[in-house]
């Protein structure tokens, strides 16, 4: 092999790495801000990772809407899919259409308690529309809601 030969083979191999790498580092990048779903069965199950950001969402159990005494920007409520519940607590404005008895996804993370700390809650648009992950959990769920009165921790 020639000198010339051997110079192409090295700018051919490292421009090689240097692809690789950089795709390497764009994967990661995207997996750590993708915010998977969970229903809330997978989340009492313990399937929903403790230590990144998810997404949880459902109906909004009835008589679960409690106030914050204190700070009456902050709610408590429950969501379920009908087989499980989770707790969640907001702080915020809320959407308009957001309601008990309503679908909703919340971005957030689980405290070490087992309450979901929303920073987003997303409500449905109109009577025709349910996010597909709720309507997926609830589709593997039973036909009766959970109703359960929840107080602030």
């Amino acid at each position: 092999m020639t000198g010339r030969q051997q110079q192409r083979l090295v700018f051919v191999l490292t421009v090689v790495i240097g692809l690789a790498v950089a795709t390497g580092l764009v994967l990661y990048s995207l997996e750590q801000n993708l915010l998977y779903f969970y229903s809330p069965t997978q989340v009492v199950n313990g399937q929903a990772p403790a230590d990144r950001a998810f997404r949880v969402g459902g109906m909004v159990v009835e008589n679960s809407l409690v106030y914050d005494e204190d700070n009456p920007m902050t709610i408590y409520f429950a969501v379920t899919d009908y087989q499980e519940q989770v707790e969640l607590t907001y702080t915020g404005l809320l959407p308009d259409l957001f309601a008990e008895g309503q679908g909703t996804v919340a971005n957030g993370r689980l405290r070490a308690d087992g309450i979901f700390v929303a920073e987003q809650i997303l409500a449905k648009h109109d009577e025709n529309y349910m996010p597909a992950e709720v309507l997926e959990a609830l589709e593997k769920g039973s036909a009766s809601p959970i109703g359960v009165r929840m107080s602030p921790p």
